[in-house]
């Protein structure tokens, strides 16, 4: 059975890579597919769903259901493809296939939070995105009560989103994923990535080393996280790198990060909050909160904050990017029971 605690032993803060969030109605451990979901089909009324905690905003006042934490773990492999539980933590696992010899993953170390979780908002960094190596997932329809599987194709995967974003119709149970068996990494794409590693963009390395560099260069950030590190108490970037039909008329003919992207322009959400003022480790309410002192995309408590306090500091950059560009910046993470 799976493991039910009280309201009084469960505040979210201590659940979530921000440190933030209010208490549960009632909180339950899954620690297998089974109890994850006996769990979901027995809640009574409103239902969250928490992995690693890395893409949460929760609410001061908490959320009024059940939290079902997934704690399910482990994985299989059967040639170059393999079988991972939702619950697993990714960066284990991403560590895992690299010894192992399976190139592909190697350029989403050390991101925070589990498996089941990547399929969702497409998890990317560093020129890849779990879109190019997932082959399917099993997924609980909470609508029809049954366990199906879903294709890469009928997820939608979109720039950081999911058919399954925004929605808890769908649980993830496990996710599939096809490696390389020859140990090296995918081409690498991301210039500041090749730079470091001292190679042409497009080349391959042994997925060890490329690992290794986006370690580094995350720790950098301040994306690796640490308890240490004020920096790390973060949901990530905070923001997404805005799409945008045209180039605003603020911006025309302005030197800047640019890309194409689905037939519109994606602009750099970090270029955009450091240009309309808002520098590394500009505070927010009290200096409770601020941005990190190493990058400009993570919003960070500094120890003694409010989930009021980050959505203060939010708006704040949010607001002062649409005055200064005309452009709007959404946030990345899931907001629970609070609103920007």
């Amino acid at each position: 059975m799976s493991r039910l605690e009280t309201p009084t032993q469960t505040t979210l803060a201590d659940h979530t890579t921000l440190r933030l969030g209010g208490p549960a109605r009632a909180f339950v451990v899954a620690g297998t597919t089974a109890e994850l979901l006996d769990a979901v089909r027995s809640a009574d009324g409103p239902v969250l769903l928490l992995g690693g905690g890395s893409n949460l905003v929760v609410g001061d006042a908490g959320f009024p259901g059940t939290v079902v934490k997934i704690a399910t773990r482990g994985w299989r492999i059967d040639g170059t493809e393999v079988e991972v539980a939702a619950g697993q933590n990714w960066d284990e696992f991403v560590a895992a296939t690299v010894e192992a010899g399976f190139g592909g993953l190697e350029c989403l170390s050390g991101i925070p939070g589990s498996v089941g979780a990547t399929p969702i908002q497409n998890v990317g960094a560093y020129g890849c995105e779990v879109a190019e190596l997932l082959t399917s997932i099993d997924c609980y329809d909470r609508r029809t009560g049954e366990v199906r599987t879903m294709t890469a194709d009928e997820l939608g995967f979109g720039y950081r989103t999911s058919v399954l974003k925004g929605t808890d119709a769908g649980i993830v149970l496990s996710v599939r994923f096809a490696l390389r068996g020859d140990g090296l990494s995918a081409p690498i794409r991301y210039a500041e990535l090749a730079r470091t590693l001292g190679v042409e963009p497009g080349a391959r390395v042994p997925a060890a080393q490329a690992r290794e560099a986006v370690l580094a260069l995350r720790r950098g950030k301040g994306m690796v996280l640490d308890p240490a590190d004020h920096d790390t108490w973060s949901a990530g970037s905070f923001f997404t790198n805005p799409v945008v039909a045209e180039i605003p008329p603020a911006l025309a003919g302005v030197e800047m990060p640019r890309y194409p992207s689905g037939g519109g322009v994606k602009l750099s959400a970090a270029w955009l909050i450091e240009r309309a003022g808002f520098g590394k480790g500009h505070p927010g309410p009290g200096g409770r909160v601020s941005l990190s002192t190493k990058h400009t995309l993570a919003l960070t408590n500094r120890g003694r904050a409010s989930t009021a306090d980050l959505l203060a500091l939010a708006r704040e950059v949010r607001d002062g990017v649409r005055d200064r560009f005309g452009v709007t910046l959404r946030p990345e993470p899931l907001l629970i029971n609070c609103a920007l």
